[in-house]
């Protein structure tokens, strides 16, 4: 058995897998374009002795804001076995040497789309974001709330629209940084209608992506800045009316569309979405941007990483008086005894935790109530005051 990347013209046997797992066929003008854009460094498969492709996965060099901030992910996509090489640990040896990939390349997170959330808890992923689902009648909308500035359809190009969904991205953890390729094979892939506003200055505020069809319109992607971008992009959508009798769409759990309506009562579903994992913690913690505080403060984090052995073990964690962090100490399982090996920790968790407190906006305080999370009430409280508070999204799939 062998683990390695794909090569180039092991690109029919990646799809034939691919279709028979998630039960779909590529049509013939689809394969050649994924034939073109196939790039087999980013596969990884397992191979029987024959060189048979048994199991894969697609690892995406990605990067997401965090905190406002822009730091790489790897993203993992299309993971899949032949039912003959099911339950044979081949998945589980790909996780594995996916993560040291993602360690070597400074992807210091990693993100998923779970077919079950229990599998990848498993193997360290945690639930850390989740959606809203609109669906609302078209006659619940005001018909027009005046609003300075001007609206205009535009091609649905990247640069047309990428700096208003940049500014709106940062505001959210786990948002992804669009490449040009990804604005136009993932985001414009799906026909349809871009509209822009622009303020009274000219500056682009707020934009949509939709289409409609069958008195349904479906918003695929959308961005604004503030509240008179909100209510203007509103204002054009409800003057679909003639046209439309319901529309779809997704936002952030912390949108208050339904509040600022005067009928709240459409549909609104909350949805289970993305996984999120801390690849390399020491790394991580060097990049994050905790709160500041009146001094530098320390704790004794203990992390359970059964997949990751680099995350196993008692860190020194620092957080310096500007919200700079890093690792000042280590002692990983295994390792020689240091001052960290004696006496109980501050705090302890598994790395399912600590993704969550990090990057799914999970409170320190909470986890502790549920029984995640375990420490000294001045430890949980040090975490609360440095771990910032900034909701989860994200628009895209992978």
């Amino acid at each position: 058995m062998l683990i390695r990347q794909l090569k180039q013209e092991e690109f029919d046997e990646r799809i034939a897998l691919s279709e028979f797992a998630f039960q779909y066929k590529l049509p013939e003008d689809r394969r050649e374009e994924e034939r073109r854009y196939f790039r087999p460094e980013r596969v990884w498969g397992v191979f029987d002795d024959r060189d048979r492709l048994l199991s894969a996965l697609t690892l995406l060099p990605l990067e997401i804001y965090i905190e406002g901030r822009v730091m790489r992910m790897g993203g993992l996509a299309g993971v899949a076995s032949w039912p003959e090489a099911r339950r044979g640990g081949n998945v589980t040896k790909l996780l594995v040497r996916a993560l040291e990939e993602m360690r070597e390349q400074g992807q210091t997170i990693s993100m998923l789309h779970p077919f079950q959330f229990a599998f990848y808890r498993k193997y360290g992923w945690e639930f850390t974001i989740e959606r809203k689902r609109y669906e609302i009648d078209m006659a619940l909308l005001v018909k027009r709330k005046e609003t300075a500035g001007r609206i205009e359809r535009v091609p649905a190009e990247a640069g047309n629209l990428e700096a208003i969904y940049n500014r709106f991205a940062s505001r959210y953890n786990g948002t992804l940084v669009r490449s040009e390729e990804w604005w136009r094979r993932r985001i414009f892939s799906k026909k349809g209608t871009a509209a822009v506003w622009r303020n009274t200055n000219g500056i682009p505020e707020g934009y949509i992506y939709y289409v409609v069809e069958n008195r349904l319109l479906t918003i695929y992607d959308w961005a604004c800045v503030g509240e008179e971008s909100r209510a203007a992009l509103w204002s054009f959508i409800a003057n679909h009316d003639s046209m439309a009798d319901r529309i779809e769409l997704v936002a952030p759990t912390d949108d208050s569309l339904s509040f600022l309506m005067p009928n709240p009562r459409f549909k609104q579903e909350i949805v289970p979405y993305f996984m999120s994992r801390i690849v390399d913690l020491e790394a991580l913690a060097s990049l994050y941007p905790f709160r500041p505080g009146d001094r530098e403060e320390q704790l004794v984090l203990e992390v359970r990483d059964e997949y990751a052995p680099w995350n196993d073990g008692r860190f020194r964690l620092v957080f310096g008086e500007d919200g700079a962090g890093r690792v000042a100490e280590a002692n990983r399982k295994g390792g020689s005894a240091t001052a960290l090996s004696g006496g109980e920790p501050d705090i302890s968790c598994d790395i399912r935790t600590l993704t969550a407190m990090l990057l799914g906006n999970r409170r320190p305080e909470w986890l502790r109530e549920v029984g995640l999370l375990a420490g000294s009430a001045e430890a949980v409280s040090l975490l609360e005051r440095r771990i910032p508070v900034r909701p989860s999204f994200l628009a895209d799939f992978f």
